[in-house]
């Protein structure tokens, strides 16, 4: 599992992930009132309108009422309430690869041609059948509507068989038509069923009088799907080919109604109307769900929603923004995407790269000439959005760089190339880097050739190149603008390095690198560059001081992609060896690494540090990895150098069982002991001798002890609250003709007095403990009291050490021993220092009256003196060191 790993990133989930090539399932909930889809992603049941993952990706989907049925290799799962597993049925020996829920009971069939009835609730085999392969090979299952304990099997051979399987008795054989089954039916007509054939041919057959109603034929390979819209108007039936068509039958005219081309780009895995309602259902396995209305003239479908990832592999991913909710994703199907972190709802397609999109309209995907290749690399910045295209990007082996506009989410105004290859594209001339001023006005595109031009996102204008005829000798294998558009550096495929001034373009500074790079990647922020080279090492590059800080080696594949944490302190590699690394800049240490199934192509880390995404190899999804370092204690210290990595799966769509990472769920206990070590670690009193420790104390406990009286007279309100006297119920009247109300008589204030206590006063806990350390010279139990009081407590306490507060010169001196003890041991030193001066302030006058506490005092006094020059010493050191790092020119 995941989680058992003491890793820096823990599997979370994977996006751009809708569809893959098993059919999906409508089911209608009786309570909900609605219909629900679920369709197989892999290891996991996705239901629209999410279940746990199975150990493998699902083979066979299924549903009835209540339950929805996935199968993986020869084991049947039963899903509830979209998530729970609640049943497995285990007995196949091969793998399964139809099922159809069937009443109280499953039907299961595999490769090996065995058929299994289970009871659903016992998950009992009710009725094992093993056919024949060579005579009836097993390839549509469909049980007729109102037939009692039947179902109808279609064969390879072409043949159909109905069988009781109540009873386990073949009721009737139908001959077919010399073509192989490969899928069945139920039309709205009872006793009538469509039976799809490899040929290409649709058969709508009545089974009880075995007779064949029509035939239909297309010309575009296997039937892949069937389906019947039982809403309003004619009945229509709806059939899928294997290159994505789909074509819309009329059954009463008996002929073809429409054509819906190229509704995917594969072939169409499933398709089912929603009934009662002019609404089609498609999935393929290029990843695309699409629910068509038919609500317009001519009978064709429009798209009404839609979920769709990429179709091929992405290959380049960069988080969009700083608000880290959107990725970027370019794939090799050649469309741009956005992925959100958050919601589904906000994915969106950019498009697919064009030289003339109105050209491209005209055509159709299958026959577009004037599709642009893959992007390879490109950049973003949000600066502008508004306003212009933010997103420029290269295409495979093409010279020609393209804007997109993120806001309109289509592909932007400019074409961006040299002025001299407008006539005519090079085919051998490409671009191979590009970035994006942090301001969003300039792109910067590197060429095959060695060139660097500068253009004008806005306009699209030329603005210059960086040196006479070229930058470099080699290819251009990485540009990067600082963050204030003061410097551009560029590497070379020769092995150099190159700073150059952003508004003249001058040449500032060239370096030999140790081999020829093939990447770089710059963090604005903190001015590092990190750099892969050909020979699997990285190298750190400071942009300030232009020399290389850190070098790291420790892959033993090409380096595919690099990203730096937000705050620049981790730099994280993926390689062709199927590693992705984390090294510690500050330390320059490795502190985490781990294998994936297949190597990640693409790299990107949250601007808010939250997830490392990836991409893999010919895998359709954006995996998300959770940084543990948020939620939980993670050991970041150095990997050994004969540190072995451990194969970690990656994440599904959902969390696999005991995985999922919500803060309060999130158990440390399985973690290896270098954890526990770091969890039950305590901080010793003083780490050495030599050392002056502080207390872990707040400052409000001690360092406005001399300043006490300030904040009373502060606080102190200036007249106390008069309290208003309450009226007599009756009020008092002089006795006569004309009723006069009794004048109140002023009450005159009293002043108590106060009495001083003196030795009346009661003796506390910390007068007690000082007694005592008298006779036993143990001073650390006063002291932790101390430690424990308030400011005006502390204050309090040290008055009542004088005689008049009740006190005597026996405990005063007891005191000034603890602090000498303090100073002694050279740990709570801003205590000792704060209780000293309150101590000082307070009984001045009695210290210099008494020899023995004078005597103390005095000693005291050189003991403190001797250990603050010992401390001014080393921070007028620290300090020199720093003023000169900081001013001094290296």
């Amino acid at each position: 599992a995941v989680m058992a790993r003491d890793g820096l990133f823990a599997g979370f989930r994977v996006l751009g992930r809708f569809s893959g090539p098993v059919p999906h399932v409508l089911r209608y909930h009786g309570r909900h009132r609605q219909f629900y889809l679920a369709i197989a992603i892999g290891r996991s049941v996705h239901t629209y309108n999410v279940s746990n993952a199975l150990p493998q990706d699902i083979t066979c989907l299924a549903a009835d009422r209540m339950l929805i049925f996935a199968s993986y290799d020869n084991i049947l799962h039963a899903f509830a309430r979209n998530k729970e597993v609640v049943h497995t049925y285990e007995g196949h020996k091969a793998r399964i690869h139809l099922v159809q829920p069937f009443g109280d009971h499953v039907i299961s069939v595999d490769v090996d041609n065995v058929l299994i009835v289970w009871d659903v609730q016992s998950e009992e085999e009710y009725l094992q059948v093993d056919f024949d392969k060579a005579t009836f090979a097993i390839s549509a299952v469909l049980h007729p509507s109102t037939y009692l304990n039947k179902i109808l099997l279609g064969s390879e051979q072409g043949s159909l068989q109905l069988w009781n399987i109540k009873s386990n008795k073949l009721l009737y054989s139908f001959p077919g038509w010399h073509s192989a089954v490969t899928t069945l039916e139920q039309a709205p007509a009872v006793d009538v069923v469509a039976v799809g054939l490899v040929s290409g041919h649709i058969i709508v057959h009545n089974i009880k009088f075995d007779e064949t109603l029509m035939k239909f034929q297309q010309d575009w390979g296997p039937i892949t799907a069937i389906s019947f819209r039982t809403a309003d108007g004619h009945p229509v039936m709806a059939a899928g080919s294997p290159i994505g068509h789909i074509a819309l039958w009329d059954l009463e005219e008996k002929k073809l109604l429409s054509q819906m081309q190229d509704a995917h780009s594969t072939a169409i895995a499933g398709m089912s109307f929603v009934p009662g309602e002019p609404l089609l259902i498609t999935n393929g396995a290029d990843n695309a769900i699409r629910v068509w209305i038919f609500d317009g003239p001519g009978g064709t479908g429009r798209v009404l929603r839609s979920r769709m990832g990429h179709s091929a592999p992405p290959t380049k991913i960069r988080y969009h923004g700083q608000n880290g909710e959107q990725i970027l994703s370019a794939g090799q199907d050649g469309t741009l995407q956005s992925f959100s972190t958050v919601h589904e709802k906000f994915n969106k397609s950019l498009g697919r790269g064009s030289i003339n999109k109105k050209k491209s309209k005209k055509k159709g995907l299958k026959l577009d000439t004037m599709a642009l290749p893959p992007i390879t690399v490109f950049a973003s910045e949000v600066a502008h959005r508004s306003d212009w295209d933010g997103i420029v990007a290269c295409h495979q082996g093409y010279i020609t760089c393209t804007t997109w506009n993120y806001q309109k989410t289509s592909m932007g105004a400019h074409k961006l190339r040299p002025e001299e290859f407008s006539k005519h594209k090079p085919i051998h001339i490409y671009a191979t880097a590009v970035d994006i001023t942090s301001c969003g006005n300039f792109a910067v595109i590197g060429l095959s050739t060695g060139q660097v031009d500068v253009y004008n996102m806005q306009s699209g204008i030329h603005r210059g190149c960086f040196g006479k005829e070229k930058a470099h000798e080699g290819a251009i294998r990485g540009v990067s603008v600082d963050g204030l558009n003061q410097i551009i550096i560029t590497a070379g495929s020769e092995g150099l390095i190159k700073f150059w001034k952003f508004k003249t373009k001058d040449l500032v500074y060239s370096s030999e690198l140790s081999s020829s790079p093939s990447g770089i990647l710059l963090h604005r922020d903190s001015g590092i560059l990190g750099i892969a080279f050909d020979d699997f090492s990285i190298s750190v590059l400071d942009i300030e001081t232009r020399r290389i800080v850190r070098t790291f080696s420790g892959h033993h594949g090409r380096i595919n992609d690099m990203t730096f944490s937000p705050d620049g302190r981790w730099l994280i590699t993926s390689s062709m060896d199927c590693t992705i690394k984390t090294w510690d800049l500050p330390s320059g240490c490795l502190i985490d690494c781990f294998l994936v199934d297949s190597a990640a192509v693409s790299l990107t880390m949250s601007p808010t540090g939250d997830f490392l995404a990836s991409t893999h190899v010919d895998d359709l999804g954006i995996y998300l990895w959770s940084n543990r370092s948020l939620y939980s204690l993670v050991s970041l210290r150095p990997l050994p150098a004969d540190y072995e990595p451990s194969m970690v799966t990656c994440p599904s769509t959902c969390p696999v069982q005991g995985e999922y990472l919500f803060l309060k769920d999130v158990d440390v206990s399985g973690d290896e002991e270098t954890c526990d070590e770091m969890i039950e670690y305590v901080s010793p009193e003083q780490l050495g001798e030599q050392l002056v420790t502080l207390s872990s104390l707040p400052e409000s406990r001690w360092k406005n002890l001399l300043s006490l009286d300030v904040i009373k007279k502060k606080n102190k309100p200036r007249e106390p609250p008069k309290v208003p006297k309450s009226a007599p119920f009756f009020i008092p009247t002089l006795p006569g003709l004309i009723p006069r109300y009794i004048t109140p008589e002023e009450e005159s204030d009293t002043q108590s007095k106060v009495v001083n206590l003196g030795i009346l006063a009661q003796k506390s806990d910390f007068y007690i403990r000082l007694e005592e350390a008298l006779s036993t010279n143990e001073y650390t139990a006063p002291l932790n009291l101390l430690k424990t009081l308030g400011p005006s407590h502390i204050e309090i306490e040290l008055r009542g050490l004088a005689s008049e507060g009740g006190g005597s010169t026996e405990v005063m001196l007891s005191f000034l021993r603890m602090i000498g003890m303090m100073l002694n041991k050279k740990y709570n030193f801003e205590l000792a220092q704060a209780y000293l001066a309150l101590f000082l302030k307070l009984h001045l006058k009695v210290l210099s009256s008494e020899p023995n506490l004078l005597e103390e005092v005095s000693r005291l006094s050189t003991q403190l003196e001797e250990t603050w020059i010992h401390l001014q010493t080393l921070f007028n050191q620290s300090l020199c060191v720093l003023t000169y790092m900081k001013s001094a020119l290296l």
